[in-house]
Formats: C-alpha cells, sequence, structure tokens
C-alpha cells in the first residue's frame, strides 16, 4: 500500500503495527484549518494524509502542551470575533509576567505569541493571514515525539562532491585530471549504488510503488545484484545512531541477544555491503597475533601525518602554490628576459636576485610552519601502546603498532588503531567508550565483547587464541561494521563468530570507566574510520590574494600596452628622423626583430609597475601579524597554561571577512561538564548558591526564595511533611537510576560510571543531600543513607526513549513496601499525575520556567506507592512483554504506561550543562558582526535545541523550522512548502530575520543531494541561525563545501575534536579550540584558541586589523610603484622612445627595497584604523570587512587612478620647473640631476601619502616615514661617492654638488609633493565631513571618549527577553535533558561491584 506520511511511522514505536488499523482523514476546507486537528505534526497542510490510530486518553490525561494549545486558540478566536488586539506594549507583557501572577489549573493565562516581534494591529484579515504564514513557517510548537535520526552516510554523488574541487579557481588541468580519476576509483570501491542502498533502507510498501512512479529502475533487494540482503526497519537505536533490522536470512546482520539483528545505518561512509557479497575483494583476512601472516598483505603502517608537505612533496607543491601567484610568474618572465644580451636597459640581476630573496624567504616561513605540524604528529605516534609479544606485553610506539596486533588498553587511555573488542574487567565483556572525539556525542557508549572471548581474560588465554578475523575492506562509516572471528582451534576451538559495530572501538574514542580490555588492531594509520572521514590539508589562498592576482593581470595588460605603445613610438620616431640619426647603428630589414626586442626592453623598464616587493612585504606583515595574536594576553587561558596560536600566517586577514561560522557543539559551546544545581521540592526552591536577593523568606505564611543545601540538609532532618517529600525526593535520585559506583582500592570517593552524563549529575546531587549511592548487585543496590546502609530490592526498570521521555524503577524498599519511581521531561510526567495532586504544580511549574531562563536543564520527578497485589499482576505483564519476539519494544512501552499513572509530584531537578565562559556573550556580539553562526553536532536534536537557547544562538522570538523527514521527496517537499511560505509573507510585517532552521541528520542526507542542495542552502541561509544534529564528520564537510561553493562568502568552521578535522580543513579558515578532546582539530587547523569565546577577539580585533592592515599596505604597495614607474612612460616621450632611463638602475631598485618598504610594514603591523576596545564594543564595524570596504577593486583602481595623476603633476611640472636648470657657472645638472630631483619628489609625495593615511602614529612609524626620507637623503651622498670607485655605478659621480647646493632642488620637492597631497588631503576633509562612514563616526567617539547610553537599551533588552523566554517555554514547553536509549537495564543486571574485577593478567 502507498502511503503519504512519513517513514518513520511504518517503523516507529508510536506508528502502525500489525495489530493497528487506519484511520484516512480528509480536509478539503481551508477555512480555520490553523484550528482544526490537521495543526497537529502529523498534516502541516490541506492535503490528504493518513493517520495511525492511536488510543484516546481520558481528558484529565491529555498532554499539558495540548491544553495550553487548545486555549491559545480558543483565546485567539475569542479576540478575532471580538477585534481585541494582542498585546502591544512592553508595559502589558511586563504585566502578563510578573512574579504575583496567579495560576490557575495549570498555572496558564491568556498569552499573546512570541514568535514573532508584537507589530501594530493593522486588521484582522492581516492579523489572520500574518498568524496563518508563521503556523506554516514555525515548527517550535509541534509536539517532536519522534527520534531525531542519524545520517544513512552520504551518497556516492555527495562523495565525489566532497573531493571534487573542479570549481575552484586554483584547478589546472592535470589537477581536473587527478579529479577525475579519484571519482572513477571511487565508483569502482562502492559496491551498492546509493539508489539500492536508500530503496533497501525504505519499508516495503514504500519502495515499490514511490520509485515506480518515479520511473527509477527497481531490482529485488536481496538478489545477487542488490549486494545485501532484505531487512525490515524494527526500531532505532539512538545510543549508537544506528537501527535495528528483523532479518530472516541474517546475511546481513549480527542477531543480538534481544533477537533482533543489528544493521547500523552508518554516517558517512559506503555504507555497502562490504563483507559478505561474495566477492575477494570486499573482506580482507587478518591474522591474530601473527605479524609474519600479515606482511604478505602490506597493510598500512599506524602512522598519521597532518602535515602539508614531506620531504619529496615540498618543492613541487611550494612552488605549485608561489606560481599560483601571477606576480611570481610576471617577475620570473621578466628576471629571465633580463638575461638576453641586449635588450635589458637596466642589470641582469635587479629582479631575479629579488625574486629568490621573496620565495626563500616564503618557503623559509613555510617550513617552519609545516615543522610545527610534523612535531605534532610526531608526539602522536610516539604515544605508547602495549602490545601482547609471546607471553607478556610490551610497551611500543603506536607508529609501530601492526593490524592484528593484540592490544591491552586501560582506562582513560585514547585508543591507538580501529580494534575488535576479545574481552575486558567488566562483566560480560563489556566497556565504556566516549566518542565526542569522532561524533560529538558525549553520553558514554557501551560495547561489548563476545561472550566467547569475553573470557579470554589473562594472557595465557590471550596466547592461546589461535584464528584470522574476516573483516570488511576500510570505509569512512564510524557507525558500520561488518566482520567474522574464525577460530582455528586454540582455546576457542573449531568455530566462526559473527562480528558487528558492538565489538568494535574506532581509533580516537577514549576507554571510559573500564579497568582494561583486551582487542586486536583491524585498521590501522590512514585507513581508520576517522582518517578515512580526515581529508589531505588543502592549499588555502585568500579572497584578497585572488583580489590582488587579478587586478595584477589587468596591471600587466597595462603593462602590455605601454610597453607596445613604446615600442611603436620607436618605431614610427626612427623611421622619420633616419636621417638624423646617421650616428646610430641600425640594421636595415630588421624592423620586426627590432620591434620584438624594444617590446621586451620595455616590459624590463616598466616591470616594477608591479612591485615585486609586494608578495615579501605581505608575507612578513601576516607572520608579523600572526605574532601579535600568539602574543595576545588576552586569549591566554591560565588554567590550561594555553595561548592563542596561529598555526599559518596565510590567512590573517580572512578573518576579517567571516560571514559564516561553523562549530561544533559539543566541546566548543559546552564543556562537557554536568553539575547538579538546583531542586524544587514540594514547590520549595534549593540551589547550591544563593544570592542574597534570594534567600528564602516567609511571606503571608508562604516560603518566596531559595534555600541552600546546607540548609536543605537540616530540613530533612526535622519531622515533618516537608521532610518525608524531601526524604523520597533524594530517595528516588539515588535509586533511579542504571548509574553503576566504582570505588578505587585505597580511596574513599566513590566514581559514577554512567551512560548519560545527566544521570552522573543527579546521583552526585544525592548525594550532596548525604543520601549516597554505594552498591549495585544484579538484583538490588545499596544506598547510605544520611549514614545508614540502606538495600534497595530492584524489580523492574522502565527505560527511557525518546517516544516515553521518561525512565522509571519498581523498587523495594527496605520496609517491604513497593514504590514506583519516576522521572522525565514536564509533559508527559504531568499529564500522570493522579487527580488529588495539585498542591505544588503550579509552583514547581514556575520553577520549571525560571530554571529554564538560566539555560538548566531540567526533570521532574514524581513517584507511586504499589501494592503487592497490584504489582503481581502487572508483573505478569511485563514478563511476557520482555519474552515475546514481536514488537518488544512497544509492548514494554505498553506495559509501562499500565503502572506509570496516578503518580505523586516530588519536584524537579535543574541540571547544569556548562557552557564554557563567555559562549552567549560571545555569539550574540558575534551575530551583532553580521556572521551567521551554524552549528553541526553529533548530539540529539533536543540537547542541541537547549543549547542554542541557552547560548543565544536562538532567540526567544525566534521562529524554529524543524525538519525531521525520512526520504527524499518529503526533505524536498518540506523545504519547498518552509520556502513557499516565507516568500509569500515577504512584504508582511513579519520578521523574517527571526528564523532558525534545526535538521538531523537523516534529513540532512537528503537535503545534500543534488537536486535539494539549492532548496536547502535558500532556506538555511534565510535564516539567522541553523543547528543540524546527529551529523557524521564528512556530512559536516559536505555543509561547509555547499555554502563554499554556493555563496561568495568567507567561512570558518570551529571544533575540538577529531570529528571537525573535515569540516575545519574544508571552510577557508579553520580554528581548533584545544578542549577535552584532545589535540587533533587543533593541529589540523590554521588558528587554535584554548576557549570559544576567544573568538571575539580572534575575530571582531584580530582579523578587523589585519584586513584594513593589510588591504591598505596593498593599496599603497601598488600606489608607490605606479606613481614612480609611470614617469618612465612620460620621459619616454622625451627621449624618442629609446629605451632611457630616466633614473639610476639600483636607485630604482633600492627604492622598492629600501626607501619604500618601512611604511608598508609599519602600516601593515602597527596601524589601527580602531583600537580593540572600539571594535569589540562596536561589532558592527566587523561589516566592512564582509562587505570588502577596504579592498576591492573600485578601491584599487581609486588608488591607481591617483597614482597616475601624481605621477603627472611630478614629472610634467617637475619637468618645466627644471626645464632651464642653468647653474651660476653656466654648467647645467644633466640626466641624472634631473633624475635625482624627480626622484627625490616621487619619494617625498609617497611618504607624504603614507603619513596621510596612518591612523595611528607609533615610534615604528615614525621610524618608518621619515626615517625612509632621511635615509635616502643620507644614502646619495655615500652611495655618489662609494659606487663609482667600485664601478658600481657612475651615472651619480659628481653630482651631489648639483642636488644639494641647487635651490631649484629643495624647491621642486616640497613644492610638488605639497601639490600631489593637497588634493588627497581635501578628498579626505570631504568624505569625513561630509560623507562619513561609521567608522568615522566611532573614531570620533573614540577621540573625544565620548560616553556609551547603551546600557539603558540593554537592561530594555534584558526585560523584553524575559518576556519573549516565558512565552517560549510555554508554547514549546518539553524536555531537556540526555539518556541513552534501551539496553541499560541488561547492563546493570549483569554488574556486582562487590565481587573485585580481575586485573586481566
Amino acid at each position: 500500500m502507498s502511503s503519504n506520511y512519513p517513514h518513520h511511522f511504518l517503523s516507529s514505536p508510536y506508528g502502525a503495527d500489525d495489530n493497528s488499523d487506519e484511520r484516512l482523514v480528509l480536509s478539503t476546507s481551508t477555512e480555520n484549518t490553523q484550528h482544526s486537528y490537521l495543526n497537529s505534526p502529523l498534516v502541516e497542510d490541506d492535503s490528504i494524509s493518513v493517520h495511525p490510530t492511536q488510543p484516546r486518553r481520558p481528558a484529565h490525561q491529555l498532554s499539558v502542551r495540548r491544553a495550553v494549545e487548545r486555549e491559545e486558540r480558543a483565546r485567539r478566536e475569542a479576540a478575532r470575533n471580538s477585534a481585541i488586539p494582542y498585546a502591544e506594549t512592553l508595559e502589558e507583557v511586563d504585566y502578563e509576567y510578573n512574579d504575583d501572577y496567579e495560576y490557575s489549573d495549570y498555572g496558564q493565562k491568556s498569552f499573546a505569541s512570541m514568535s514573532r516581534p508584537y507589530p501594530k494591529r493593522a486588521s484582522i484579515y492581516e492579523d489572520n493571514k500574518r498568524q496563518s504564514i508563521m503556523e506554516r513557517i514555525d515548527d517550535s510548537h509541534l509536539d517532536r515525539e519522534h527520534v531525531s535520526l542519524p545520517s544513512r552516510g552520504p551518497s556516492m554523488y555527495q562523495r565525489m562532491q566532497f573531493m571534487d574541487e573542479a570549481e575552484d579557481e586554483n584547478d589546472t588541468p592535470l589537477r581536473k585530471a587527478s579529479l577525475l580519476l579519484k571519482r572513477q576509483l571511487s565508483k569502482r570501491r562502492s559496491n551498492v549504488p546509493d539508489g539500492a542502498l536508500r530503496r533497501s533502507l525504505l519499508g516495503p510498501s514504500d519502495s515499490a510503488e514511490t520509485y515506480r512512479d518515479a520511473n527509477i529502475p527497481m531490482q529485488d533487494i536481496g538478489a545477487p545484484g542488490g549486494g545485501q540482503a532484505v531487512a525490515a526497519v524494527n526500531e532505532f537505536d539512538a545510543s549508537r545512531g544506528s537501527y535495528s533490522y528483523n532479518n530472516n536470512n541474517n546475511s546481513s546482520g549480527v542477531i543480538n541477544d534481544s533477537g533482533n539483528a543489528n544493521y547500523d545505518g552508518g554516517a558517512g561512509g559506503n555504507a555497502n555491503a562490504a563483507f559478505g557479497s561474495g566477492s575477494g575483494d570486499n573482506f580482507r583476512t587478518v591474522h591474530i597475533g601473527n605479524r609474519e601472516s600479515n606482511a604478505q598483505f602490506k597493510y598500512k603502517h599506524n602512522r598519521v601525518s597532518t602535515a602539508k608537505y614531506n620531504i619529496f612533496t615540498f618543492l613541487p607543491k611550494f612552488l605549485f602554490e608561489q606560481f599560483s601567484k601571477y606576480a611570481n610568474v610576471f617577475f620570473l618572465f621578466t628576471g629571465c628576459i633580463q638575461q638576453i644580451k641586449g635588450v635589458s636597459p637596466t642589470s641582469r640581476f635587479t629582479t631575479i636576485v629579488p625574486l629568490a630573496v621573496v620565495l626563500a624567504a616564503t618557503a623559509a616561513k613555510e617550513l617552519a610552519e609545516d615543522i610545527k605540524r610534523h612535531r605534532s604528529d610526531a608526539d602522536m605516534n610516539k604515544s605508547t601502546a602495549r602490545v601482547l609479544v609471546g607471553t607478556s606485553f610490551e610497551e611500543r610506539a603506536w607508529r609501530d603498532v601492526q593490524v592484528g596486533d593484540i592490544l591491552r588498553v586501560q582506562n582513560k587511555e585514547a585508543i591507538p588503531a580501529d580494534i575488535v573488542l576479545l574481552s575486558s574487567s567488566e562483566p560480560e565483556g563489556m566497556c565504556y567508550v566516549e566518542t565526542s572525539n569522532l561524533d560529538g556525542e558525549t553520553n558514554l557508549k557501551v560495547k561489548q565483547a563476545l561472550p566467547e572471548t569475553s573470557k579470554l581474560m589473562t594472557v595465557a588465554d590471550l596466547s592461546g587464541l589461535r584464528g584470522h578475523l574476516k573483516t570488511e575492506v576500510p570505509n569512512d562509516s564510524l557507525y558500520t561494521f561488518e566482520g567474522t572471528l574464525v577460530s582455528e582451534g586454540g582455546c576457542l576451538g573449531f568455530r566462526e563468530l559473527p562480528l558487528s559495530p558492538t565489538q568494535v572501538l574506532l581509533r580516537g574514542a577514549m576507554l571510559r570507566n573500564t579497568n582494561w580490555i583486551y582487542a586486536v588492531v583491524i585498521f590501522t594509520g590512514h585507513e581508520t574510520k576517522l582518517m578515512r572521514n580526515a581529508t589531505a590539508a588543502p592549499i588555502k589562498r585568500t579572497s584578497v590574494e585572488k583580489t590582488t592576482n587579478r587586478q595584477i593581470i589587468f596591471l600587466f595588460i597595462i603593462l602590455i600596452l605601454l610597453a607596445v605603445m613604446s615600442a611603436l613610438g620607436s618605431q614610427i620616431m626612427t623611421s622619420r628622423n633616419s636621417d638624423q640619426l646617421a650616428y646610430l647603428y641600425l640594421p636595415a630589414g630588421e624592423g620586426a626583430k627590432t620591434f620584438v626586442k624594444n617590446i621586451l626592453t620595455f616590459i624590463i623598464l616598466y616591470n616594477n609597475l608591479i612591485p615585486i616587493s609586494l608578495i615579501v612585504t605581505m608575507e612578513v606583515v601576516k607572520f608579523q601579524q600572526a605574532q601579535l595574536i600568539n602574543a595576545d594576553m588576552d586569549m591566554y587561558d591560565e588554567s590550561s597554561d594555553t595561548p592563542a596560536l596561529a598555526r599559518t600566517s596565510s590567512l590573517v586577514e580572512e578573518l576579517g571577512q567571516v560571514e559564516y561560522i561553523f562549530s561544533d557543539k559539543t566541546g566548543t559551546l559546552t564543556c562537557n561538564i554536568m553539575e547538579f544545581r538546583q531542586c524544587s521540592v514540594g514547590g520549595i526552591m534549593y540551589s547550591d548558591v544563593v544570592e542574597a536577593s534570594k534567600r528564602a523568606r516567609v511571606v503571608d505564611g508562604e516560603v518566596v526564595g531559595q534555600y541552600d543545601f546546607a540548609q536543605l540538609r537540616d530540613h530533612l532532618r526535622e519531622n515533618d511533611q516537608r521532610s518525608a517529600q524531601l526524604f523520597e525526593f533524594f530517595q528516588l535520585l539515588a535509586t533511579c537510576h542504571t548509574v553503576i559506583p566504582e570505588q578505587r582500592p585505597g580511596d574513599t570517593a566513590i566514581e559514577y560510571q554512567a551512560s548519560s552524563p545527566d544521570e552522573a549529575a543527579l546521583v552526585k546531587g544525592a548525594s550532596l543531600a548525604d543520601f549516597v549511592f554505594t552498591t549495585r548487585k544484579p538484583r538490588s543496590i545499596n544506598v547510605q543513607v544520611m549514614g545508614v546502609e540502606k538495600e534497595y530490592e530492584v524489580l523492574n526498570i522502565n527505560e527511557f526513549n525518546s517516544t516515553r521521555k521518561r525512565m522509571s524503577a519498581v523498587l523495594r524498599c527496605p520496609d517491604g513496601s513497593i514504590k514506583l519511581y519516576c522521572k522525565g521531561a514536564d509533559t508527559v510526567i504531568l499529564e500522570r499525575l493522579a487527580d488529588t495532586t495539585g498542591g505544588c504544580v503550579p509552583a514547581t511549574l514556575r520553577h520549571l520556567e525560571e530554571y529554564a531562563t538560566e539555560g538548566l536543564r531540567t526533570l521532574c520527578i514524581a513517584m507511586r506507592d504499589i501494592s503487592q497485589q497490584e504489582y503481581e499482576q502487572w508483573n505478569m505483564q511485563y514478563t511476557r512483554a520482555a519474552t515475546t519476539l514481536t514488537n518488544r519494544q512497544q509492548e514494554l512501552d505498553r506495559v509501562a504506561e499500565l503502572i506509570e499513572r496516578d503518580l505523586e509530584l516530588l519536584g524537579a531537578t535543574a541540571i547544569e550543562d556548562k557552557l564554557q565562559d563567555g559562549v552567549p556573550q560571545t555569539i550574540y556580539t558575534l551575530a551583532q558582526a553580521g556572521i551567521k553562526i551554524w552549528v553541526l553536532t553529533g548530539d540529539r536534536q533536543e540537547t542541541a535545541i537547549n543549547i542554542g537557547y541557552s547560548c543565544k544562538l536562538i532567540q526567544e522570538d525566534f521562529s524554529l523550522i524543524i525538519c525531521n523527514e525520512t526520504t527524499h521527496w518529503e526533505t524536498k517537499e518540506f523545504l519547498q512548502r518552509k520556502l513557499d511560505a516565507i516568500r509569500e509573507g515577504h512584504g508582511s510585517n513579519i520578521d523574517f530575520d527571526a528564523l532558525a532552521l534545526v535538521i538531523d541528520g537523516r534529513s540532512l542526507d537528503f537535503a545534500l543531494e543534488k537536486d535539494v542542495e539549492m532548496l536547502f542552502l535558500e532556506l538555511a541561509t534565510l535564516c539567522k541561525a541553523v543547528i543540524c544534529c546527529r551529523v557524521s564528520p564528512l556530512q559536516k564537510a559536505l555543509v561547509v563545501k555547499l555554502v563554499k561553493r554556493r555563496r561568495r562568502a568567507i567561512l570558518l568552521a570551529i571544533g575540538d575534536g577529531a570529528n571537525d578535522v573535515s569540516m575545519i580543513q574544508a571552510a577557508h579558515v579553520g580554528v581548533g579550540i584545544s578542549g577535552q578532546e584532545g589535540l587533533q582539530a587543533a593541529r589540523s587547523a590554521d588558528f587554535a584558541i584554548a576557549q570559544f569565546r576567544y573568538l571575539r577577539k580572534l575575530l571582531l580585533v584580530h582579523g578587523a586589523w589585519s584586513y584594513h592592515r593589510l588591504s591598505k599596505m596593498i593599496l599603497f604597495s601598488f600606489y608607490k610603484n605606479i606613481t614612480l614607474y609611470i614617469t618612465q612612460f612620460w620621459y619616454a616621450l622625451f627621449n624618442v622612445f629609446s629605451g632611457q632611463t630616466v633614473y639610476e638602475s639600483w636607485s630604482i631598485t633600492f627604492y622598492t627595497v629600501f626607501f619604500t618598504v618601512m611604511p608598508p610594514f609599519a602600516i601593515g603591523v602597527f596601524d589601527q584604523f580602531l583600537n580593540a576596545r572600539s571594535l569589540d564594543r562596536y561589532p558592527e564595524m566587523y561589516k566592512m570587512g564582509q562587505k570588502g570596504v577596504f579592498f576591492n577593486v573600485r578601491s584599487f583602481w581609486g588608488w591607481a587612478i591617483n597614482a597616475f595623476y601624481h605621477s603627472l603633476i611630478l614629472f610634467f611640472l617637475g619637468t618645466i620647473i627644471l626645464f632651464d636648470d642653468i647653474e651660476r657657472d653656466g654648467l647645467v645638472g644633466g640626466q641624472w640631476v634631473y633624475g635625482v630631483i624627480i626622484y627625490t619628489s616621487v619619494l617625498t609625495t609617497v611618504l607624504l601619502k603614507a603619513a596621510l593615511i596612518t591612523n595611528m602614529w607609533t615610534k615604528w612609524t615614525v621610524f618608518a616615514i621619515p626615517g625612509s626620507l632621511a635615509l635616502w637623503f643620507g644614502f646619495l651622498p655615500v652611495y655618489s661617492v662609494v659606487a663609482p670607485k667600485f664601478g658600481t655605478s657612475t651615472e651619480y659621480e659628481g653630482i651631489i654638488v648639483h642636488i644639494y647646493a641647487n635651490p631649484r632642488f629643495w624647491l621642486t620637492v616640497v613644492l610638488l609633493s605639497v601639490l600631489c597631497m593637497i588634493r588627497d588631503y581635501a578628498y579626505k576633509y570631504l568624505k569625513r565631513m561630509y560623507f562619513a562612514k561609521a567608522y568615522h563616526i566611532v573614531q570620533e567617539i573614540q577621540k573625544f571618549n565620548i560616553p556609551d547610553y547603551r546600557p539603558r537599551m540593554e537592561r530594555f533588552k534584558k526585560a523584553v527577553h524575559k518576556a519573549r523566554l516565558l512565552q517560549r517555554l510555554r508554547r514549546t514547553r518539553g524536555y531537556a535533558f540526555s539518556q541513552n536509549e534501551g539496553g541499560q537495564e541488561k547492563i546493570i543486571r549483569a554488574y556486582d561491584t562487590t565481587v573485585q574485577k580481575p586485573d586481566g593478567y
């Protein structure tokens, strides 16, 4: 049957199953559809949709959120009928949300939707239209009772797209050919087509009809061509980011203990049936502990390299990179033609020597930076691992680990390679690993060895292991693995054992809460899944460099035109005046040859129109800017002793032009630390730290404010109703969980092993109240209750999943009573409360809102007493559900519903998912600077959204567009529908700047496909913020590459884990954080910082400075050269285009190398158009870099035209003044005196121009600008005496007396330079006084220290912020905590912490 509803309803626990019927709901009326039942999460338009029937709950058990929505709809209807407008003033908003607010049944009063600002009500029709559009766009009000799905892995097209850089400007035919070869090889490596893979993941009712309608060729899944067997989706395992499949023939999955076959969807890989297709190319053999047998396969070594060069590739890569800069190509060409005899009017080495110096300096810088990367790689490769050699373990470097080696990894050690788990110190071969370095998830993952190998507990057992592994070939899928362990006798006998992802631990993960594990290595080095998700360090070029390159081409064209014009002039003048040129040797009949030679001569004469010093000046200036970043104490992290580090200086100016930031969440925005901060018990608040103004006091018989935890312990010891509630509350926290306690020998402190950091924080929070969880046994737990050891029998555990949003435990307490303890989201707990409950509910709701406004993660806590008879009846149903072979999870959820009712609310908890210091302020400031921030994380959707709110990535007035589709067509339709709604709303009063897009990995996978990517990109770029959750490392890079290809914007990627390396390398600028997830991101990045908050100064201050300085330095460098060398062209008009130079040749070289080299350095390193405080205070100034205000084609040619204008004044006015330069004795100065005077005038004018554009004068500026002029006046007399004696230059011999003693020299120099600067000064005055830009105004504020009155506006914004936050909370109630789904009860039933763990030796 063809279905039109999302595919996940076919397979999810809340969708249709074999025992449910279906109801067809038709709606053809468009009137008031926003109030109909069709405005549910299942139906978003007026189309025909199929809904699975769900059991109706009694009215008193309806979802609180639905009750609120109904009340809101009724209020809106009443307001519409009576034409009563929404609240229009802040005073009304504040009135509705004051602290004295009196709550009704649910504590809700009529409230206005805050998903948009409060516009004046134009008409009821316009308001209805605006509301209808917003309901079509905003998904934040929907019940998101679905699982946010991870990616199934990029398609073959996407993987080729990621490798393909063909649209990059740097491509050459050779590179394009190599990319084509890569794509062909990639196609060969993938043995399952992408379409076949997608069809294999579709349900049987979807695949046939849907694809037949689309004219897509079908094949029988499981047929020989398919490459894998039929697998029907059974359930999604969120803890591993994978799917479970019911599989009859078990050829593509491995049956686990629960009776389901695990087939992981995978994130970012080939996701093909690499093993089991029967082809010998699709698997490989790994002999266990036998290096000699494995040597024949020549597996890769375990060394990794993130460096840019090696000893063989340095020279070709470096030369390719340098000569992709057109200036270097031009100077190489000029240097070569200078070697032709009779062509060059200057010395043969005036170009080739400076070019060699420039290349040598650049090579030294590149080598220095790459040596740092090699050292970082060497440090990692030298890390030690324990390898089994004979009958003992030896420590060896990671680089010496080989495929097939048996390793021992101990607690808190990194995994050195991809390994298959054999056994561990934990029961049943279990172990915990932290994969935040791989997928960004903070929850610990549970891995488990095969039952047969879990008994290999000693070195002797391992030494007796004989056999090999048949594994899939290396691929980049983090969540899939297929293989077989083939035992060839020894301690396991002769047998074959199937392997699944449950037994695989990946390089980059960290072993946690497990004393030791034994494992065999399967993939090493660059064949590991982590490194397969990484990419080679790319060659990055900045937009400023690209613009400069383009302008150099135009200047080269101008130079060629000038050379051709001069050569033509020479030919014409020679032919016309041949009778007067008899004294010259002019061979007859060689006109064409002479013409070509003249062109080359004039090219050499004008070649410094393009400054040869520019490249080396840029490199040195960038290097110094990088050193300023390294030395900035404001970006030094004292706690970790980590300064900021610019690992490459080539990209510093890009920091000032960033428009998009792509950030990881875990470890980048958050600290990966959960802390129990506050709780509400019986309507009373308790906090770890209480401000003086919030201390608890009694007002009118009610407690107002907060108690601290010390007072909480005192209240527990009292004998009243409050102490009884507190006792039950903390008894629940200490017992209702799946945490495992661990106590080291000789250590009194207890370390809690938890797959969820939230659970560990709750158990630690209970210990603050003297409820210390000490022991876990398979059927019971021990808790020290205020110093008294008590034992609780764990009867049943109803586990958490994304549908239930809660967990519960049935316990037999020490007094023999049976209690149900339950914790979960407020929406699911409140609707299951008993009718008699209500006393503390309004107060608890107020407290939940207050916790949420502080960004805390909340849970509601409830309990129920159960009689023995009721428990026995319920337990019988629970046992049947736990042993059923069909729809086991759905049956367990159904049975749990029977007992999780009539609960008594005890209170709520508030856990802080600790953000890094300054993250909200940094994100808010960067948003003000016009930077759009996208968060790409492997974490769950709900967690990512709540972190988005707490770190101010998502504001309270934002409308959320949430995309959780499960098929290609649904994703495309969803994106198109939202785009249409936004386009329809343009021109109305709706604020479309307040949109945020949230998309999960599965939907993103489809959104990145060729026919959908532009829809996704257009929608995403319309949003202020984007959150992509459950994404793989390769998907992160694909998103960055998509924006990079399709948008002309500078992208920055920031992360702290190995899973962020691909994203960091794909962006224009990569920033790594030296965080808890290791240093791999920092090693692969262009810049490394210790905290996310330092990004604020790195971009807004150092980035803006670098961009402005470099822009001004480049423009000035072109200006000074054009000004000098165009005078050579004007001089050619007077020397019959003979190629004669007006200046002495070495003076021309020294002009660039000595006399004008220091001002660009001073401007490029020390100039500040605004100081650091002003740039941080006014982040809008950063937008000038994004718009390219300081360096663009217009500004470049403006400076070039100004240089032409100055050269005209300097040459022609100077010539007029010096035309009859006859001295007292009747002698004339001659050509070289004339040339020196013009040269000095040009130099003075250029230095005055540098002084005019300098914003901040330092001692270095004084040394550079006046110092350069003094250097020339000191150099000239010395050179005119020394050079003739050595024969270097005879032109200046004896000219000093004709220069310094000549009044016309001083008159000409002063007059010409002043005349040139009058226009420039007047232009600057007019621009600042009558056409001022924003930064001019800030410069005035900075200069006169004008006070800033914005704090008043900040207080106003805070008031609006709080009101909108409360409305958002009431509109989108839900849960904000993190918990692994399923499988935990099996783990805790296997543990007995009273039994000593084996040491493994």
